[in-house]
This record gives C-alpha cells, structure tokens and sequence, in this order.
C-alpha cells in the first residue's frame, strides 16, 4: 500500500481542527485508500475502533444510507457522547441532499468529518452555501512521479520508469498489474467508461455520447496547445462533426468538474491581468491518453508539460499559461504570494531551441525564479539566471 505522503500529511494536520476535510479527485485515484491509512494512523495513535465511523457509498452493504434521513439516524445512534467520533463517508455524491446531513453532524460538538467525492460538483451549490468557510478541500491526484518510483526496490534506470510511467498509467492499481498491457488497458478502459457514463453523461443529460468523445480525443490530442472553445468547434465542424461552441463549453465543463481534464488559463505578465482565451487543456493521466489515441500521436514534449503541470498542482500552485509581448511562458506557478516561471522542453542541445526556450524568460524584468525543464541528462545549467533542470531530478525532489 502506497502511503500518499503528502496527502496523509494534511490529514494529519487538520486532525481535530473544525473544519470538514473534504477529498476530490478522479475516480481511483487513492481516496478511498487514503481514509483507510489515515484511519490506520488513528488507531496506531490511541484512538479506539469505536470512534471512527467509515461508510463506502458505492458498497451495496450501505445501500439504504443513501436516504439522508435513514443515513443521518444511523450515524447519530452510532455517535459516542464522551469522545470525539472520527466520520468517513466515501463517495458522498451517492446520497440525495447529503450536503444536510454533513451540516447537521457537523455542528454536533464530537465529531470529525472526513468526506470523498470523484466530481467536483460536490463543492458548488449547497454545500457550499450552507458549510462556506467551515471545510477545507483536499484535492488528490494519482500517482506522481515520486511515488511511482517508490514502489519499486530498484531506484535505478530513471528513464525507463519515466517512459512506463508515461504508458502503463499513474492510477495506483496500475502497479499491481506489473506492466501487463492488456490487463492495464482493461483497467483503464474501466475507469475511463465509468467516468464518461457516470460522472459525465448521466449527471449531465448528455445525449450524444458520440460526440462528447470526439470532444474527448480533441483535447487528449491537444494537450500542451493553444486551444480555444471555438478553435475545437471549428476544427470538429469542418472535418463534419458539427457541434457549437456552448456545446463544446458544456462537454469541457463536465470533463473538468469530473477531474479528468484539467484546464490552465491565460496571464498576461507585463498586463498584469487574466486573459479570457488561448487556455490550455491537460490530461490527468497519460496512460488515459494512450488508451483512446494510441502510439500515433505520441508527441513527448507536450507530455513532460502535461506531467510537470500535474506535478506543480501537487504541490500547491495555482498555475497559469503566461504571456510576455508575443511569446509563451509555459507556466506561472503562484503560491503564498510567491511566483515561479517554468519553460518545458523534451530536449534543448540544440543551440537555436535553447534560445527559443530562453526567449520569453529574458523579456521579463522582474526577479522571480525562472526554471528550464527538460530531459537532457546534464548538472544543472545557469544561463544568466535562469536554472536549466533535468525534469526527472526535478519530478524527485
């Protein structure tokens, strides 16, 4: 089992703080796992068995608690009146108007909640109005890179497990399938199905499945690009997939509420201000990418983006596109108002593309850290200021 570090970490931190800890992420992404190792550490802590309370929605065993009066009655009977009684309910979503239920616990003086949800629309409208300012979301990834590379005892060959990485997927129970392609691609092909139908079509009414997967392969195929609403509309309509822009924005709109797509805007750096078009869409997890597109498409450089964007969200930025006069900057990364500039690039031996990487960096005049990734095997390069990293040292640190 996969300790998840990180993420354990902030559990442990809000640990009897009055707030909801509430836990996003696409679906198999190690939520579930997650409750169970902090509920480890409880019990390895001197809190009693008696005191955590743990239901699975997605069990059938607790089928009849996904009516909010019947799930609330049995919490309440369960609850302890002399100790503080720890809550996990995965996979919220599955119960009707749960967001009254969690309120009423919540106000009860000896409890600690702890919730799960594979969409993000468990965090709009209700509960966000009744419970605003009283949870902390906790949003969680599958593995990075780091982690993957910790399950095996051989730390060695970096840039093989980087390419299996890449290909056999980042999902936690990929591992368990040791780089078996096809029991990989069923698994995929598994959570996938479950996403498009369950978190997608039937929560949004979607009637033509068809096209929401055109929609899909567009934007896989795109990651890494400029991509605008009504780029995708156009270029879908002219190859004979009519389809409007407010379609296309509904379709985008699910798929990252969902948590399998993730999508970067657009800062204007010398404007100082946020750009309304030319975002860029990323994928959460790259052995999805080659389940629907196959090796054809396989541009490795926009990949390594895509995974260092993932990474950087991992560690608490807020990430945008940049802008400086015409050119790009990759990523502005803010946190604790700091910032950070990266470029990515799969190599940069050649003179002429190392320039074209720099280019945007030597336009900007403030002092901020600036960060060249790529995946050349070198020390780390200064170019006046700028530090030149090998991507994969940079995915360990």
């Amino acid at each position: 089992m996969i300790r998840r570090e990180m993420y354990l970490n902030k559990l442990i931190a809000y640990k009897n703080k009055n707030l909801i800890k509430v836990i996003t992420g696409i679906r198999r992404c190690g939520k579930s796992t997650l409750m169970e190792i902090f509920q480890g550490y409880l019990l390895e802590n001197g809190i009693a068995e008696n005191q955590i309370l743990s239901i699975n929605f997605e069990n059938i065993d607790f089928e009849e608690l996904t009516d909010p009066k019947i799930l609330h009655e049995y919490v309440k009977n369960k609850l302890l009146a002399d100790k503080v009684n720890y809550l996990f309910f995965d996979e919220i979503q599955n119960v009707k108007d749960f967001q009254k239920v969690i309120d009423s616990l919540y106000i009860k003086k000896n409890t600690d909640i702890y919730i799960t949800g594979s969409n993000a629309y468990m965090l709009s409208g209700e509960l966000a109005t009744l419970l605003s300012g009283r949870y902390v979301e906790i949003q969680m990834l599958p593995l990075s890179f780091k982690e993957y590379v910790s399950t095996f005892n051989d730390k060695t060959d970096l840039s093989r497990k980087y390419s299996d990485y890449l290909q056999y997927s980042s999902f936690p129970y990929a591992i368990e399938l040791t780089h078996n392609k096809e029991l990989i691609k069923d698994y995929l092909k598994g959570i996938y199905s479950t996403i498009v139908l369950k978190d997608v079509v039937a929560r949004n009414n979607i009637a033509d499945v068809s096209m929401l997967e055109s929609v899909i392969r567009f934007a896989f195929d795109a990651i890494g690009n400029i991509c605008s609403i009504k780029k995708i509309s156009d270029t879908m309509t002219s190859a004979g997939r009519k389809i409007s822009t407010h379609t296309v924005e509904n379709y985008l709109s699910a798929l990252i509420n969902s948590f399998i797509l993730y999508k970067a805007g657009r800062y204007d750096i010398k404007g100082k201000q946020h750009l309304k078009t030319g975002e860029k869409y990323y994928v959460v997890d790259i052995g999805l990418r080659y389940l629907l597109l196959g090796n054809k498409k396989a541009d490795f450089g926009f990949m390594l983006e895509n995974i260092i964007y993932l990474e950087l969200l991992r560690r608490g930025y807020e990430v945008y596109v940049g802008k400086v006069d015409t050119l790009e900057v990759d990523f502005i990364a803010l946190k604790n108002g700091f910032t950070e500039y990266y470029q990515v690039a799969l190599t940069v031996t050649d003179q002429t593309t190392l320039e074209r990487e720099l280019s945007p960096f030597n336009k900007l005049t403030d002092h901020n850290p600036k960060y060249l990734l790529t995946l050349d095997q070198q020390p780390v390069t200064i170019h006046n200021g700028i530090q030149q990293i090998n991507a994969i040292d940079w995915l360990l640190e």
